[in-house]
């Protein structure tokens, strides 16, 4: 096998053990019936219990790559024993990689895009926003990009960042595509929170 011909097959292996663990998040949440509640992307969310919902399913869908990876895990390995080495062994490191990835969250990395506290939190900005206790009469918070919003007062409610919540983007399908497997579902604008800034003296 040559150079170049083992160097295409490492990498169609590291794509596909790039996508497949990913495919719940990718794929299942566009679909056009599990979106029928929200929408369209870019458009503010109104906080809702469909919302509060849908990231809890985005949180299942995350952490199901788990489980999915395992397929390309065991794929990898045997191409590398039995079949086409560089394949099997793309497919092997980029599986390996998204296993560490998830799990260093328990060791004090970034946290994943969805979680539970995330899902409380919007719930309960949504029931105070019923009660007398909103931040205006006519309160109707929203979950733009860069946080909770109400469009009828102006408030700032929340600095939750918003991350992707399945929906249909708006982007052309290879941008979206790509957005989607570089951010892992994160809010873009997380990751310019992450560099540190230099204190003025």
């Amino acid at each position: 096998m040559s150079f170049l011909s083992a160097t295409g097959f490492f990498l169609l292996g590291v794509l596909l053990g790039t996508i497949l663990p990913r495919f719940p998040f990718l794929m299942l949440s566009r679909t056009r019936g599990f979106n029928t509640k929200l929408p369209p992307h870019p458009e503010p969310l109104p906080l809702s219990p469909h919302l509060t919902q849908r990231v809890l399913h985005m949180r299942m869908f995350y952490w199901m790559g788990l489980v999915v990876v395992i397929l390309p895990l065991i794929l990898g390995i045997a191409s590398v024993r039995w079949g086409n080495a560089a394949f099997g062994f793309g497919l092997w490191v980029s599986s390996s990689w998204l296993i560490l990835n998830r799990l260093q969250y328990f060791v004090g990395g970034m946290p994943p895009p969805w979680t539970k506290q995330m899902a409380v939190e919007l719930q309960v900005l949504a029931d105070k926003a019923e009660s007398s206790d909103g931040c205006c009469n006519w309160a109707s918070p929203h979950w733009g990009v860069s946080g909770v919003y109400c469009p009828n007062c102006n408030s700032k409610l929340s600095d939750m960042l918003r991350p992707d919540l399945g929906r249909k983007r708006s982007e052309r399908r290879p941008f979206g595509f790509l957005y989607l497997l570089l951010t892992d579902g994160h809010s873009v604008l997380t990751f310019f929170d992450q560099i540190p800034v230099a204190e003025e003296e």
